[in-house]
């Protein structure tokens, strides 16, 4: 088996639908793949995903888990522990893989038997890039450029890497009061660890653009205290921390002069959540 894709997921069906259609049209140099396992990890408290899952268990293998726990790393971790790819991936349940994304994977991690872990951006489905700030060079991750480098649902490793790391820290990520940032964690473990990460910005998963939508005013606080706790945790110097705390403050500064009140709500909360998860970060 080349491929595990872990997909933790709660409360969507449409959505999970679309990202296995996508996977069914993943092609190989041989055709249709038949070397990727699909690894859902259900934490929803009822039965919405059967049809689903059963419209595709015969074109996919599919392996589908029940989770009593609302926690996305925790989902993640058990699809992980029951994995049988060489490579690794969490594609999120509203993500779609354009054709040829685990062709390129595959090529990168074959043509390198150092690489461990590779990333890429995330796409906007209107077009150009989403979810972020992304760099624009490909090449290594650093613990200087990881900020810019990572999202969980465009993120392969692996398989042996991701388990000699235990996974992903379970006390981030959608679920927590850490709500963000368990990806940068993750791939700045493998760096602290010696292995080697590479960023590819031609590498691109389809997701959402929830930047400034009224989902993520809701969430801000928490992704910011994600984002800070880890900024803090790895040590990295104010060169590259003290950014993310001045860029919101800006963004608060501006909405609030355009009369933006919502988008300025939603800087303050991020700059709220950096400098709580920043301050937690030092104990950890």
């Amino acid at each position: 088996m080349r491929f595990s894709l872990i997909v933790a997921t709660r409360g969507r069906t449409r959505e999970l639908t679309e990202l296995f259609d996508s996977l069914l049209a993943q092609k190989n140099p041989h055709g249709g793949r038949r070397d990727l396992e699909v690894i859902v990890v259900d934490q929803n408290g009822d039965d919405r995903l059967g049809p689903v899952i059963a419209a595709h268990a015969g074109r996919l293998a599919l392996s589908w888990r029940r989770s009593a726990v609302a926690n996305a790393c925790h989902a993640r971790n058990l699809g992980l522990a029951g994995a049988r790819g060489d490579i690794v991936a969490f594609p999120d349940d509203d993500c779609l893989y354009p054709q040829g994304v685990l062709e390129r994977v595959d090529a990168a991690f074959a043509a390198d038997p150092g690489l461990a872990v590779l990333t890429g951006p995330a796409a906007s489905p209107s077009g150009g890039l989403g979810s972020g700030r992304w760099r624009r060079e490909g090449g290594p991750i650093t613990p200087a450029n990881v900020w810019t480098s990572v999202i969980e649902f465009n993120l392969f490793l692996r398989r042996e890497v991701a388990l000699s790391l235990g996974g992903f820290d379970e006390r981030l990520g959608p679920g927590t009061d850490l709500g963000s940032a368990e990806g940068n964690d993750l791939v700045l473990r493998a760096l602290r660890a010696g292995h080697r990460a590479e960023y590819d910005p031609a590498l691109r998963i389809l997701h959402p653009d929830k930047r400034l939508t009224e989902v993520a005013r809701e969430r801000a606080y928490r992704y910011g205290r994600g984002f800070g706790f880890v900024l803090r945790r790895h040590g990295v110097p104010p060169s590259v921390w003290l950014p993310y705390f001045v860029r919101p403050l800006g963004g608060v500064a501006l909405s609030a002069a355009r009369l933006r009140l919502g988008d300025a709500a939603y800087y303050w909360a991020s700059l709220r959540g950096r400098l709580s998860g920043f301050r937690a970060g030092g104990a950890a």
